[in-house]
């Protein structure tokens, strides 16, 4: 597959190197000082890009005190909350905004974030975000899908949660308003995701299925997970980031610090480059080493008409003789001329 998708300046797709997408979240904690301290610590890694969660408590739920409102009491992070107290916790304010997006456009990183209603779209349309996210959740909103792609402009979508049918209406829904391009994200929405749970095998699947590039939103601790990712083809790699987990915050249990946003950087380009082809055969750096491969030599001065035995030829490193698998072929035949130890044997001194 050769789509590619422009995010910025950066081109998202099979082929391209891995875009590391850095998601502040509510890791915050309420404090923009610390909001804009963690776009600093992005910027000094590898990543590319900062995503942030553009919402109000009352634009993605509202404040009711039913068992319907409240996650599950065996929650591993938030159990018995109210969805509306964890989003006022979580949301990133509209006014704070402006500021982190100058922050990071000075860094130089690319800034976009996913909208959950129509008062998020337009302020970042004011904010000119080159792209959007729809999370996992507003999968099945069509109409905030249909809004986002009348944008013109790239739209990553993740998938968490999401049967196959239910993707191909998002994905229908988003090219017919005009979606500058879509990337599909590969996600497992638990918080935080058992790595059993993240399924990369679907992620060539949802490629085939659906002729985009298609990454991964990932919730597992660590870096493991999202660096295995791009060996399946994953050329979009989101992680959330804190400046320290000991810090805590609604997100901090699964998110990255930022050395380890770097080593994700750095270890996804990694892996992405030993993808190579799928040529078999000696490749050039190995061309050193094909000096060095075993072959037959003499390893004791001889003279001629000496018999060819185990103790004056054997199989040795470097390359340049006879290849080992005829040393059956040769032992017992006698030496044409006196050859020297450490020559390598070839037929005519025999």
């Amino acid at each position: 597959m050769t789509v590619t998708v422009k995010i910025g300046p950066h081109a998202v797709g099979a082929g391209e190197r891995p875009f590391v997408v850095a998601e502040m979240s509510g890791n915050h904690n309420g404090s923009l000082d610390r909001a804009l301290e963690i776009v600093d610590a992005v910027a000094a890694t590898g990543a590319h890009a900062l995503k942030l969660q553009t919402y109000r408590p009352d634009t993605i739920t509202i404040d009711v005190d039913a068992p319907e409102f409240r996650i599950s009491a065996g929650h591993d992070l938030w159990g018995g909350e109210r969805l509306y107290q964890l989003f006022e916790k979580a949301h990133t304010p509209y006014e704070w905004h402006e500021p982190i997006v100058e922050r990071a456009r000075q860094h130089g990183l690319t800034v976009f974030s996913s909208p959950f209603d129509a008062t998020a779209v337009r302020l970042l349309e004011e904010l000119d975000v080159p792209a959007y996210k729809i999370a996992s959740s507003e999968l099945v909103d069509l109409p905030l899908i249909r809004l986002v792609a009348s944008t013109g402009k790239p739209m990553v979508i993740s998938t968490g949660m999401a049967s196959l049918g239910e993707i191909d209406a998002a994905v229908t829904a988003a090219r017919s308003a005009g979606a500058g391009g879509i990337v599909l994200l590969a996600c497992t929405a638990s918080y935080p995701a058992p790595p059993q749970d993240s399924n990369l095998r679907r992620i060539p699947v949802l490629a085939q299925a659906f002729g985009v590039p298609v990454g991964l939103s990932d919730h597992t601790p660590g870096i493991g997970v999202p660096v295995a990712s791009v060996a399946l083809g994953a050329c979009l790699i989101e992680k959330h980031v804190t400046l320290r987990r000991s810090d805590g915050g609604v997100d901090s249990d699964f998110s990255l610090e930022p050395a380890e946003l770097d080593a994700l950087c750095v270890e996804s380009e990694r892996a992405w480059a030993a993808l190579g082809g799928t040529t078999v055969g000696p490749t050039p750096t190995e061309r050193e080493g094909l000096r060095f491969r075993r072959s037959l030599y003499v390893v004791a001065d001889v003279r001629a008409g000496e018999p060819v035995t185990s103790e004056n030829v054997r199989s040795i490193r470097p390359a340049g003789g006879l290849p080992p698998a005829d040393l059956d072929r040769v032992l017992g035949r006698t030496f044409a001329r006196d050859v020297a130890r450490g020559t390598p044997l070839a037929w005519e001194l025999i």
